[in-house]
């Protein structure tokens, strides 16, 4: 007997069961890391390094591009170097930000490892379906 006890279907019972339990397990691993803000960006980095890597206590620097352009846009919207510069500002702040993100995974290594296996062994059961019914349709067209 194949699973569901009948002889068809365990293609669909492999898939089926391999993506569950490939994405039950995506959940758990993602549900355990956490997202906290580290101390240097890219720009705060640079900053730091040539002050022999000190702390900065404010990085409101990589607002200036911004509101300069900001400025000057309000003072005459015609200027294309001012647009440049609040993207270049726009884009220099948001590398800032987004270079500061770090993840930090917070559980056992056991679970760790039982998470990993799950994801790999439904990974295995969905691959093993789709290669299967692979083989089945080339067998009937034959």
């Amino acid at each position: 007997m194949k699973p569901g006890g009948s002889e068809g279907g365990s293609g669909i019972f492999l898939l089926g069961g391999g993506l569950v339990l490939m994405a039950l397990g995506m959940y758990l691993f993602l549900d355990s890391v956490r997202v906290q803000s580290g101390h240097f960006g890219w720009v705060s980095g640079m900053v730091g390094r040539g002050r022999h890597g000190m702390e900065t206590t404010s990085m409101g620097i990589v607002f200036i591009p911004f509101l300069l352009g900001v400025g000057v846009l309000f003072f005459d919207a015609g200027k294309k170097w001012a647009w440049w510069l609040t993207g270049l500002g726009l884009a220099v702040i948001a590398i800032e930000i987004l270079s500061r993100i770090r993840f930090v995974l917070d559980m056992k290594t056991t679970h760790l490892l039982m998470i990993l296996c799950m994801v790999a062994a439904g990974a295995g059961m969905a691959l093993r379906a789709v290669v299967k019914g692979s083989k089945g349709e080339n067998q009937q067209e034959k």
